[in-house]
């Protein structure tokens, strides 16, 4: 790595226990880096994949925070609590969970599909006026999260073994699948909660791709640490000669190919990313420039 700082990005597959910052600060003591973010935080008691940005790479995390998410999941019938995971305090319990059967079960997963409004857990990283929720709920204050619209384009039932059921699902970003058990719960009228929860995938990178905790904890990223093109495979890519890159370095409009829009497309200079930036009206606009 010699001695200057790592740049790009690296997927680390979290083991449950340690919190999204946590893995960051590990990253920042192997690496000897204060430039390091992640795009997405997991919950201390999930696993999986957490994407990490280093070095300059850090001002394209807007670009993967965004990305569609999969997990694996288990969720317990008969109990909500007030955090909708196996961490919380059981608020409620219901029998009926006892004459659900495994099709009652999957087609109500299968009906939290599409396009919905879901109220985030209480026990969340959501901000209302101003303050992060699970601030205003380790207070005891009584409040009710505005619905956020989420999208969860696929979901299936994957496992019976009743009260627990273990499920699959891919869902838009900011999607809780802890307020996907808890609703699921709800609508069969027996309450649940979320008891096992693993990332697999953020778009196009899957966890079986990423570095265990304790490799990033050695430093031995060699071979892991994706430059910012192969990391972004999900985005249009626009290569520019020397006379345009030289312009685009200065934060100058080029000419962009005919016909071409794009509200976000990599510019490359040499196979190497040279900007993030916008094409339209026949102009190619760098909107952030890196030293390529």
């Amino acid at each position: 790595m010699g001695t200057d700082p790592p740049a790009g990005v690296l997927r680390v597959d979290k083991p449950p226990g340690p919190t999204s910052h946590d893995v960051v600060a590990v990253a920042r003591r192997a690496l000897m880096t204060r430039r390091v973010g992640h795009t997405g935080t997991l919950d201390p008691f999930a696993s999986g994949l957490l994407i990490l940005c280093l070095g300059w790479a850090t001002r394209l995390a807007e670009y993967l925070a965004g990305l569609s998410k999969s997990y694996q999941a288990v969720m317990k019938l008969g109990e909500e609590t007030d955090t909708h995971d196996r961490t919380g305090a059981v608020v409620a319990r219901s029998d009926r969970w006892r004459g659900l059967s495994q099709e009652q079960v999957a087609a109500a997963l299968e009906r939290r599909s599409g396009p919905q409004l879901q109220v985030p857990p209480l026990h969340s990283a959501k901000k209302l006026a101003g303050e992060r929720l699970y601030a205003k709920a380790r207070r005891g204050e009584l409040v009710t999260p505005q619905p956020v619209a989420v999208s969860i384009e696929n979901i299936c039932l994957t496992g019976w073994d009743p009260p627990c059921v273990s499920f699959e699902t891919t869902c838009s970003s900011g999607t809780y699948v802890r307020a996907i058990a808890r609703d699921v719960g709800l609508d069969l009228n027996s309450f649940a909660h979320l008891m096992e929860l693993r990332r697999t995938a953020v778009g196009q990178h899957a966890v079986t791709a990423a570095l265990s905790l304790r490799e990033l904890q050695l430093g031995n990223i060699e071979g892991h640490l994706l430059d910012a093109v192969d990391a972004l495979p999900h985005l249009p890519r626009l290569p520019v000669d020397d006379a345009a890159a030289t312009d685009i370095r200065h934060g100058r409009t080029v000419p962009a190919p005919a016909g071409l829009t794009a509200s976000v497309i990599l510019i490359l200079w040499r196979d190497r990313l040279l900007a993030v930036g916008s094409a339209g009206g026949g102009r190619l606009h760098p909107e952030k420039v890196f030293d390529a």
